[in-house]
């Protein structure tokens, strides 16, 4: 794919209010159909915009440059500069998919009041993959079943030729892939718990970047993986963060599998929308027994793995390679997807993990023996937990880890021996009837109390520089991170904050039977209870019942599989 130029603080043109008002358009059209069908109708005529806008900008560059006199390309004949235009080495040498007639939105768009608009669309698509390798399998067809509207059909490519029609095309492109970013949230929202198994929510996805700061390393661009990717939210994230930070799209290499053959075609759109060049393998048998990328050692790891998986079957992996800090139960995936991460961090890799709640404290099936060889062989480095109500698929509480393969190594401090605990169920605002999201600011605090904690330590002391992208670390290379908001680049530092944040030694944690819920390190914020109104101190309330709610399903859930496996004697 071309690659966007990145304008500091250019939106691109698409703000949340035309996001949100193409969508309720786009919605409007749904009708009865079911969202979880109607996703991949629109979001493959989005797909389908934004390659042949792509190709029509770069078609547009090739025919101005060849009947330029002042160009180098100049060309005097008109069928000449025709050739050059329809020649696809000119678009494969700039990573530009090549874009055959009977696929070009123009011929979709004349088409779209015609009764077989939707055997158009399917050959668009058909020709599309023939013509693109990296395409193959990936894209939709199935647009004339006659049991979708063609009415509609046509009504949405109408909807969507509005998209950008008047922009410049690095704008153009910049805004189809917001809107097909958008547009999955909104699918996740509208498909509930479904929803949820594609998509993690952007604000946490932005956390998880935030605080591992997907840099390249040592001029050898940082790789970045996601063992179970969902529809690619966290590779696009990387890639921004990169861009934000004066790094360029490609600086990073990415890696990822997804099980759910549907779910890889969404991810591999979603990137392809984004100029994202990208290794993620479809993996029918899953990360665990079939690790399609088995000698893979990442830089970064960002996960959001399924919670509380009771059949991911771990009766036929007792004696894995992977399973360093024991044996993880076959009753729950939680700490096989911990240490199978672990395994495939490099050595100075580190990783960002999305969990259940009891994770940080569970203690049967040998799950507190695990957690406790993890602490004691130093590989956990922050705990968060997060507030309730994040999530699309799930009501169950839920917390970050973040582990790090080396805590002393040349790029930051040495933590060896410390743990940070922040509790940030406080923060976050209902963004409608039953989710919450983080603010940016929200996002700043926790990411900003992480980096002067790692960088620089305690209270006073300085906070360590970054290597920019593609750079070695020295006295003089210093990079803001998002602790920097409104500091004007001022070095922040790290102090303990009670109800908030806490950096625990090891004896600590022991002295807590190696439980890791921050709650149990940061203590009470410094008020009485009789000067917190009744409003907050009923939702910290409402957030430890929930939590032990959670526990409690968790253990059920325990009980019935154990007991399901009890043979009554007749």
């Amino acid at each position: 794919m071309a690659r966007p130029t990145k304008k500091k603080n250019d939106n691109g043109g698409a703000n949340l209010g035309f996001e949100a008002k193409l969508w309720a358009a786009a919605d409007k059209l749904r009708g009865n159909m079911e969202p979880s069908d109607y996703k991949h109708v629109v979001l493959g005529l989005v797909f389908l915009k934004y390659i042949s806008d792509a190709f029509e900008a770069k078609r547009g560059q090739l025919l101005r440059e060849t009947a330029d006199p002042d160009n180098d390309l100049y060309l005097r004949d008109e069928q000449a500069r025709y050739r050059v235009a329809e020649d696809r080495d000119e678009y494969a040498a700039e990573n530009v998919f090549w874009v055959p007639e009977e696929a070009r939105w123009s011929h979709l768009q004349a088409s779209a009041k015609q009764p077989t608009i939707g055997k158009t669309i399917d050959d668009a698509m058909l020709a599309l993959e023939a013509s693109n390798a990296s395409l193959k399998g990936v894209l939709p067809k199935d647009y004339a079943r006659p049991s979708l509207n063609k009415v509609m059909l046509g009504e949405l490519i109408d909807l969507i030729s509005g998209i950008a029609m008047h922009e410049a095309a690095d704008r153009s492109k910049d805004i189809l892939g917001r809107v097909y970013e958008y547009f999955l949230g909104s699918f996740a929202g509208a498909e509930g718990k479904r929803g949820g198994e594609f998509y993690t929510p952007r604000s946490v996805v932005r956390l998880l970047v935030e605080m591992l700061e997907p840099y390249a390393v040592d001029q050898q661009g940082g790789r970045v993986y996601d063992p179970c990717c969902g529809s690619g939210g966290m590779f696009v994230q990387s890639e921004r963060f990169v861009e934000e930070h004066g790094g360029r799209l490609g600086d990073i290499a990415i890696y990822g599998q997804e099980s759910n053959y549907t779910t890889w075609r969404l991810a591999k759109m979603n990137l392809a929308v984004r100029g994202i060049d990208a290794d993620i393998r479809w993996n029918n048998e899953g990360s665990f027994h079939k690790d399609a990328l088995p000698d893979l050692r990442a830089d970064y790891i960002l996960a959001n793995p399924p919670f509380n998986v009771s059949d991911w079957g771990g009766e036929r992996l007792r004696e894995d390679a992977r399973w360093k800090y024991g044996v993880p139960p076959v009753g729950n995936a939680n700490f096989a997807w911990l240490q199978h991460i672990l395994h495939h961090l490099s050595p100075t890799g580190t990783a960002g993990v999305v969990l259940a709640n009891g994770s940080m404290s569970s203690a049967q099936s040998g799950e507190g023996d695990i957690r406790r060889a993890m602490i004691e062989g130093d590989v956990v480095d922050c705990m968060i937990a997060l507030p309730g109500q994040l999530f699309y698929s799930t009501q169950i509480p839920a917390c970050l880890w973040f582990l790090a393969r080396d805590k002393k190594n040349h790029r930051f401090r040495d933590r060896r021996g410390e743990v940070l605990f922040i509790d940030a169920r406080k923060l976050g605002h209902m963004v409608d009837r039953t989710r919450k999201e983080l603010s940016e600011e929200d996002i700043a605090r926790i990411a900003g109390t992480y980096h002067a904690w790692r960088n620089g330590g305690a209270a006073g002391r300085a906070v360590g520089r970054v290597s920019p992208p593609g750079r070695n670390p020295t006295a003089g290379d210093a990079v803001p991170t998002v602790a920097d908001v409104g500091s004007r680049g001022a070095r922040p530092t790290y102090a303990d904050e009670p109800g908030f944040c806490k950096s625990a030694t090891l004896d600590e944690i022991r002295a807590h039977g190696h439980v890791l819920t921050p709650g149990r390190y940061v203590g009470a914020a410094p008020a009485e209870a009789d000067d917190v109104p009744f409003e907050q101190r009923f939702a910290a309330l409402k957030d430890k019942l929930d939590e032990q709610l959670a526990e409690g399903e968790e253990l059920g859930a325990l009980i019935r599989a154990k007991l399901e496996g009890v043979v009554v004697d007749g």
